[in-house]
């Protein structure tokens, strides 16, 4: 059976992203919440690919 990414609707936040990346890798949500909060609030990178992903992967 092969992955999908796909953003989760039923363990999500805002729009689902961070809880889809960790269904796919499969890890836990909050590692990949932590993960994208450093990145957007300590290097500024995390908003505008965040955007790009709730825009470009499909809802399950």
């Amino acid at each position: 059976m092969s992955k999908k990414l796909t953003r989760d609707r039923n363990n999500k936040v805002i729009a689902g992203v961070c809880s889809g990346l960790a269904r796919y890798f499969d890890i836990d949500p909050v590692i990949i919440r932590v993960l994208w909060g450093v990145a957007f609030f300590a290097y500024g990178l995390g908003f505008i690919p965040y955007l790009i992903f709730w825009v470009i992967v499909p809802e399950d």
